[in-house]
């Protein structure tokens, strides 16, 4: 124990930190500017000073380590007037524009001269003059205001790990300035603004447009985009969002967000919204009422229930929706419709993975701590670059490798390229062949574990079939270093589950797992693809991941739902789809998604919906898959409604309402009225009685509460029961024989300004990124006579795109890259797929394209 007395207050530490976080433990307020608590000690500005008893001369206190018995003192005359001075020399060159600068109110220079002066400034001469900037579409700079405390290159450099910044010039003509001069050429975190003491660096998004006492309130909820879940706060006036800002005590992300999370916030604002239901009449979509859309929902669907049958109803549900949307989606599937024909586009990737990994390995086996990344030996990648897919996740496993962690990257990792120890490229598509060689090489070493027979005996049998040797550069060092290391965690991303073969890939990653002791991170593209799992949304799992096959699982429901659940497994996402085309399929309700855009060969997505008898969609824009529907209902978005979300770890997260719209309705709330017009009563009046239900009748969400849920440490297993029981038996699937000997495959791009279309409708992510390119390696790019800037036009079997090239050194075989984030320029509509007869996930692999330069 080590105590110390500060300003005559005695404090006990349990071990040694610096002066200022003793006293900042204790409740005293030390000024500084250049130290941030997301920083490593620096002890540039001098502003910490302090008096420490038997030592001659004031010390910095971000830098100085407590000692037992210190004396410390952080007020007095003498110190007062050391930052007075300095003070004074800071605004030397300080321009004297505070009722101006759009930092006043909240400018850290502000207050200190404020409470130590100087009154009056006596440099006689010049200030500074450095030309504001204005070239960048989302940052404003103003560099007179600077006073180098290197906050936002040390932010850049040694937290993001962008380096895209830095102080150029000397003396007092020193300031920051991006490496690419006029505009920055960066990954737009904008991590750089938070930690701005004065007004320097300002985002254009809300600059001269509002203060920051003006402001009605502030509301702590999560991101929209991706699966990690960060924490934000959201800034309201007029019930409008005026800017979005992350808190260091709040939340995984620890002050930290991305581009989407930071920027991508206006498209709730949109004025392409839906703001009244629509009926098709005539073959059009003409607006109507709410009563006439939502009983011509209940008359249809009740329609087909009474002439074919319930299992000839099926729904979509979405991981952008919160968990008592989807949880109330899949009851009223369940019960109204009856039928278990429920499921997700998640399906294409984390939610076929999730079941594989659990049936073999248990629940919960993704369920783990994105901090623990930090701390891994050996961190191997698969499948995906975590730092587009999940940007904050990524940041983790560059801090680890600032540790000293061995980033190993299998495939293509454009965020990981200065952040890795190895890097193995398969063959073009051929990542199963080395994870099955891996896993085999890693059973001979180290072999069978014998706590789970199933995969014990599958393991076993794989090494016994055996695979083709892999000839890959640095196999071997891959292979040791994994048998090497006692910390183990892989990053499992969704291009490995987009393959016709896919179960093969999940098996040896399943495999490593357990013979390796590794922790498993499952990358997610949405909000809530896990949410969506757990409540429910699955043909063949009821809420809280219980089988829908056990009677006894199904009786509980039942009693609780006063009704009976059909007893036969649903279809699944892509044979609903051929249900569809071929008539099985009469009627489908779509909730926030859209399938049309975000599933492989949409022109024939398109035409199985439109066989339907009957489509209703309920989403917060007009989509490609609402434009074909017969009735459209305008749904509430994010920070309009409040909910859950569970992220990538498993933790469920409270997403606060934040604004008041006088359109749209709450996902569940939309599902409630129709139900309740199909004879089904769901008796909800607010989002916290699902969540009630929820907790009484899942076994996972057992006495969860939106207090509980909103303290931000609700983790798997919450007061839940896991369960128990794994795989018998490894399922089988066929590899696939094909050789990949085409110039050109396509595969889809999964860029960090975007975020499917979402992202699309707000001006501020699409002025960083306003258009897609075809992204092609350097090496293909020069054997196929091809330049940065091309205009080229590209086809597939399906259709053909123009864009324009972008030569990409990350990429390091022969496919090339387009994403599928513009509406009417996706990648998925030039792609065919096949589904994977064990995951029943759509492998899109092998998309041959031929590229013409025009």
């Amino acid at each position: 124990m080590i105590t110390l007395t500060i300003n005559e207050k005695e404090i006990t530490l349990d071990k040694p930190v610096t002066v200022l976080e003793a006293a900042r433990r204790a409740g005293i307020k030390v000024p500084t500017l250049c130290h941030h608590e997301a920083l490593k000690p620096y002890g540039g500005c001098r502003l910490c000073v302090v008096e420490v008893e038997k030592m001659p001369r004031l010390q910095t206190a971000c830098t100085l380590t407590v000692a037992d018995g210190m004396v410390v003192t952080t007020e007095s005359e003498a110190i007062s007037k050391v930052r007075r001075g300095i003070l004074e020399f800071l605004l030397i060159n300080h321009p004297l524009d505070c009722p101006y600068c759009d930092k006043a109110g909240e400018c850290e220079l502000q207050d200190m001269v404020d409470k130590y002066g100087p009154t009056v400034g006596r440099f006689g001469e010049e200030k500074r003059k450095v030309p504001e900037s204005h070239k960048d579409h989302i940052l404003a700079r103003n560099m007179e205001r600077c006073i180098v405390c290197t906050r936002c290159v040390r932010m850049c450099g040694e937290v993001q790990g962008a380096s895209a910044i830095s102080i150029i010039g000397r003396g007092n003509r020193s300031r920051m300035e991006p490496f690419s001069s006029a505009a920055f050429d960066c990954e737009y975190c904008g991590n750089c603004l938070t930690v701005c003491p004065v007004g320097a660096i300002l985002s254009r998004l809300y600059i001269h447009s509002f203060r920051p006492w003006q402001l009605d309130k502030e509301v702590e909820t999560v991101c929209p985009y991706c699966g990690v879940g960060c924490s934000l706060v959201v800034q309201v006036r007029d019930d409008s969002i005026k800017r979005v800002v992350p808190r260091f005590d709040l939340g995984l992300n620890r002050g930290l967000l991305c581009s989407r999370g930071r920027f991508g916030y206006e498209y709730i604002s949109s004025p392409e919204r839906l703001k009244t239901p629509l009926v098709r009449k005539n073959g059009r979509l003409e607006e109507s009422t709410w009563s006439e859309a939502l009983s011509l929902v209940a008359e249809k669907l009740g329609q087909i229930k009474s002439r074919d049958g319930g299992t000839a109803i099926a729904g979509i549900s979405s991981p952008r929706c919160c968990n008592e949307d989807n949880y109330v989606f899949q009851k009223f599937m369940r019960m109204t419709c009856g039928t278990n024909n429920i499921d997700t586009v998640s399906r294409t990737g984390f939610a076929s993975a999730q079941k594989y990994f659990e049936d073999l390995l248990g629940q919960g086996i993704t369920a783990n701590m994105i901090d623990g990344l930090k701390n891994s030996d050996v961190i191997l990648v698969l499948g995906g670059d975590p730092a587009a897919i999940n940007p904050v996740l990524g940041l983790s496993i560059r801090e680890a490798f600032r540790r000293g962690a061995k980033v190993l990257v299998v495939g293509n990792a454009k965020g990981l390229e200065r952040y890795k120890t190895l890097q193995v490229m398969p063959e073009v598509f051929r990542e199963a062949d080395v994870l099955e060689s891996l896993l085999i090489e890693i059973y001979g070493a180290r072999g069978i574990r014998g706590e789970k027979p199933a995969l014990d005996s599958g393991i076993r049998e794989l090494s016994e079939r055996g695979c083709e040797r892999t000839g890959e550069r640095d196999f071997d060092e891959l292979r040791m270093t994994l048998l090497e290391s006692v910390s183990i965690s892989i990053v499992f991303g969704p291009d490995l589950v987009q393959r016709a073969d896919g179960h093969r890939s999940l098996f040896a990653v399943s495999g490593l797992t357990y013979l390796l002791e590794a922790r498993l991170y499952l990358l997610s593209e949405k909000p809530n693809e896990q949410g969506v799992i757990d409540a429910g949304c699955a043909p063949d799992m009821l809420p809280g991941g219980r089988p829908l096959s056990v009677q006894e699982f199904r009786r509980k429901f039942e009693q609780s739902w006063n009704g009976a659940i059909p007893s036969d497994d649903g279809m699944t996402l892509f044979e609903m789809i051929e249900g569809a085309a071929n008539g099985k399929i009469k009627g489908m309700y779509i909730m926030g998604e859209n399938p049309v855009f975000n599933l492989p060969n949409g022109s024939y997505i398109k035409e199985a919906l439109k066989a339907l008898d009957f489509l209703a969609v309920q989403d917060i824009f007009l989509t490609d898959t609402a434009e074909i529907a017969d009735v459209v209902l305008p749904a509430k978005g994010w920070t309009e409604k409040t909910g859950t979300v569970t992220n990538l770890e498993r933790r469920v997260q409270l997403q606060k309402k934040a604004v008041e719209t006088m359109f749209g309705m709450e996902d569940w709330r939309i599902i409630s009225e129709v139900s309740g017009r199909m004879g089904y009563e769901m008796n909800y009046k607010e989002a916290a009685d699902v969540m009630e239900e929820m907790a009484k009748v899942s076994p996972l969400y057992r006495d969860l509460t939106y207090h509980e849920i909103g303290k931000g440490d609700c983790l798997w297993p919450y007061h839940g029961e896991p369960l128990r029981g794994e795989m018998k038996t490894v399922p089988e699937g066929a590899a696939m024989e094909r050789d990949y000997t085409e110039d050109f495959y396509l595969s889809v791009e999964r860029p960090l300004f975007h975020s499917g279309t979402l992202s699309g409708k707000s001006p501020a992510l699409m002025k960083i990124y306003p258009e897609p390119a075809l992204r092609i390696g350097t090496g293909t790019a020069e054997k196929g006579g091809l330049k940065d800037g091309d205009k080229v036009q590209f086809s597939t079997r399906t259709g053909s795109r123009e864009a324009f090239v972008s030569i990409d050194d990350a990429i390091r075989d022969n496919r090339v890259y387009f994403s599928n984030n513009f509406r009417g320029r996706g990648a998925l509509d030039l792609m065919t797929y096949n589904i994977d007869k064990v995951t029943k996930a759509a492998g899109i692999e092998g998309c041959e394209v031929k590229i013409k330069k025009l």
